[in-house]
């Protein structure tokens, strides 16, 4: 049988970190958010057949880099990471809601079998999804962030 003598220090320390994790989560605040000034579009009355919808590969993807692209005021330039272990670049026009440094190291989720479309001279491979809304008439966008834990290359069903 081990006594408490023997090893002093472990139980405080769980104890101490407990504590910690317990006040720093005791100190967050929640962020009430009113959805009474929000306007979404309308739903798309045209209906998508199943197998057309099922064409589409949605993934997750890390960002790897992301950057401004020069001479254009609302393209950001993503270097990804989809799984295949050759990078993936795609632009996406949300430079007015994100700045490229703060996307880094984030896992999105992104359609990756779309033809390469050349925009500024470079070629995106795909798109990214974002949900947009308006608020007291001005445009609202959220790019889709998902839990890091799940990897790079994850399919989406």
């Amino acid at each position: 049988m081990v006594s408490e003598s023997v090893f002093p220090t472990m139980k405080s320390q769980g104890a101490a970190k407990n504590e910690a994790n317990n006040a720093a989560q005791e100190t967050k605040t929640v962020e009430k958010i009113d959805f009474s000034k929000v306007k979404v579009e309308p739903l798309f009355e045209e209906m998508v057949d199943f197998d057309t919808f099922s064409k589409s590969d949605f993934r997750a993807v890390k960002v790897k880099a992301c950057e401004a692209v020069k001479k254009s005021k609302k393209l950001l330039q993503f270097t990804l990471d989809d799984g295949t272990g050759t990078d993936r670049t795609i632009l996406s026009g949300i430079h007015a809601y994100y700045e490229p440094e703060e996307l880094v190291g984030k896992t999105l989720i992104a359609i990756t079998n779309l033809p390469p479309r050349a925009m500024m001279g470079i070629e995106s491979c795909g798109m990214l999804l974002s949900a947009i809304h308006e608020e007291e008439g001005e445009e609202k966008l959220h790019l889709l962030m998902v839990d890091n834990h799940i990897p790079a290359g994850a399919k989406l069903y």
